[in-house]
């Protein structure tokens, strides 16, 4: 299990929309009004890379985006988007063996947490925030379940998911990981809370403080 998606890169799309209809895509959608101009970027699970067109719309150059995709179906998927004048480079790597001297000013993981068991979770948080540059912002968009939104259909959908996916050999987790005492543990301030779909999905936008 090395939480790689090729075996449904062509679909994967899709299948997101039929479960989810457009909650997943708005909730990363609306947080890319708060990318400055002229931004160093990393996206870490960028999936078919409709995301770089999305960026687009709202800056169509001046960016400088670093995309790191384990899978290298979603990769070439990524690579024929429209990311306008936007300079992307593309890694077909796991995020754990990505190296760089490079400080960001936006990282960008989108629903990449469910994806991994706890102490991977936390080696890759820790990676990822010593990327940031202070006073970087961080997006995470990812499922949330507590005692105040874990109504029965959440848990029940959940576990379906990572059934399937485990199916297929896809993915590492087998539960979701609250990856917010990481956040808070690590000083950052959370600038924007929304929710999604009944609040099943979490979209974050978190300044690096210290």
């Amino acid at each position: 299990m090395n939480n790689n998606y090729d075996k449904i890169a062509n679909h994967y799309d899709t299948l997101s929309r039929l479960v989810f209809f457009k909650s997943q895509v708005n909730a990363q959608v609306n947080q890319l009004q708060y990318i400055p101009k002229n931004s160093s970027i990393l996206i870490v699970g960028g999936g078919t890379g409709w995301i770089l067109e999305e960026i687009a719309r709202i800056n169509p150059g001046g960016l400088k985006i670093v995309y790191v995709e384990i899978s290298a179906k979603m990769l070439a998927l990524s690579q024929k988007r429209d990311y306008k004048n936007n300079q992307v480079e593309f890694v077909n790597i796991g995020i754990e063996d990505f190296k760089t001297d490079v400080l960001f000013d936006i990282i960008l993981t989108p629903f990449l947490f469910d994806n991994f068991a706890e102490e991977r979770a936390a080696k890759v948080f820790e990676q990822l925030h010593s990327c940031l540059k202070r006073e970087g912002l961080w997006f995470i968009v990812d499922f949330s379940l507590n005692k105040v939104n874990g109504n029965w259909w959440k848990w029940l959908l959940l576990k379906s998911m990572y059934s399937f996916f485990k199916l297929l050999g896809i993915v590492e987790a087998n539960r979701l990981i609250d990856m917010n005492p990481y956040f808070l543990n690590a000083g950052y301030q959370i600038l924007e809370q929304r929710f999604y779909y009944r609040d099943f999905i979490k979209a974050l936008i978190c300044k690096k403080i210290k």
